[in-house]
């Protein structure tokens, strides 16, 4: 007698989508996805159908306020540890580090900072979110040619993070395969190389991903900090005592004194969250494992996958198109 399958997960079901997404699918480029079975160009980018219903309703509904604040990221650069640190660093007069109860030890860092398109939008209706203490804190992958004209418009704050863009394509492919139902076969590294170096990714190209920020953050950087991944592992300590003052709570003295900068790290790790038991056996809403979000944090992995060949072509790619940005990885 055969095993049943298991049900298909939510973020697997690109059908369930609503009519005017469905309308709008068809008139738009696609390629075939890693993941989904397609990923459709909107606005210049690539979406799957899921997604791009909860980008479509997030541009219609969502009313930022300006003591918002938005962590943008270009996917698999360092997402979840960044959500931990900034929920614990703008709630840390709520939640003291050191408790045992407090909220990161029992939920995903994606729990506590929602995506807007991914979670609170994705299905195609208007959420409550009157329930979000001030100041609220949300999280998108969204391109900035992308986001809500509210947004734009109001004063809300942006924490911008991408990642050396061979790091982010190797965790990319990693969590892909790793969310693929078993039946179904992993994609071949060489496969999607080619389609990330041709910017056929979720939310790629990549690079206009980040130029897109780049650009915004040199132009208003009381609105926008821009950051790496590599940055932040380097001197984390430093990043987080920047990320106060930008978001406007800096560390008070007393708070020097008592180390919670290295409270917050601390608790934030990779270690301590990845070895918590919601982190190892929880899912979230749409179907995907917790674990998933935890494959090893290290900068540099890349070398353990990708052939000279392949990392010189990504290179002479990303240099050509920040070329005269003055960006660098």
């Amino acid at each position: 007698m055969e095993t049943p399958h298991p049900p298909e997960p939510k973020y697997l079901k690109d059908e369930e989508v609503s009519q005017e997404c469905m309308s709008l699918l068809s008139t738009l480029p696609s390629e075939s996805g890693w993941l989904s079975k397609k990923l459709h160009n909107y606005q210049g980018f690539w979406h799957n159908a899921r997604q791009l219903q909860g980008v479509i309703s997030c541009q219609k509904h969502f009313q930022a306020q300006d003591t918002d604040i938005l962590l943008v990221t270009t996917p698999k650069s360092g997402t979840t540890w960044l959500k931990a640190i900034l929920f614990s660093l703008v709630n840390r007069t709520r939640f003291q580090q050191t408790e045992g109860d407090h909220p990161l030890l029992s939920n995903s860092p994606h729990a506590l900072v929602p995506f807007l398109e991914l979670k609170l939008y994705v299905d195609g209706e208007t959420p409550d979110l009157s329930s979000f203490a001030s100041p609220r804190l949300f999280s998108t992958h969204l391109p900035y040619i992308s986001l809500p004209k509210s947004v734009q418009d109001s004063k809300c704050k942006l924490v911008y993070l991408c990642r050396n863009p061979k790091d982010t394509f190797i965790s990319l492919w990693a969590f892909t395969n790793k969310l693929k139902l078993q039946e179904i076969r992993t994609n071949s590294i060489e496969e999607v190389f080619e389609k990330f170096c041709e910017g056929i990714s979720l939310c790629g190209p990549f690079w206009d991903h980040v130029l897109g920020y780049w650009k915004e953050s040199l132009k208003n950087p009381e609105k926008i900090y821009f950051l790496t991944y590599e940055e932040m592992k380097e001197q984390p300590d430093l990043h987080l005592r920047k990320l106060a003052d930008f978001l406007g709570c800096p560390f008070s003295s007393k708070e020097e004194e008592e180390r919670v900068v290295d409270a917050i790290l601390d608790i934030c790790s990779f270690d301590k969250l990845s070895n918590l038991k919601v982190n190892k056996e929880g899912k979230l809403p749409s179907g995907e494992s917790n674990n998933a979000y935890f494959r090893n944090g290290q900068v540099g992995d890349w070398k353990n996958y990708l052939t000279a060949e392949m990392a010189q072509r990504l290179e002479k790619i990303c240099e050509e198109k920040f070329d005269g940005s003055g960006l660098k990885f």
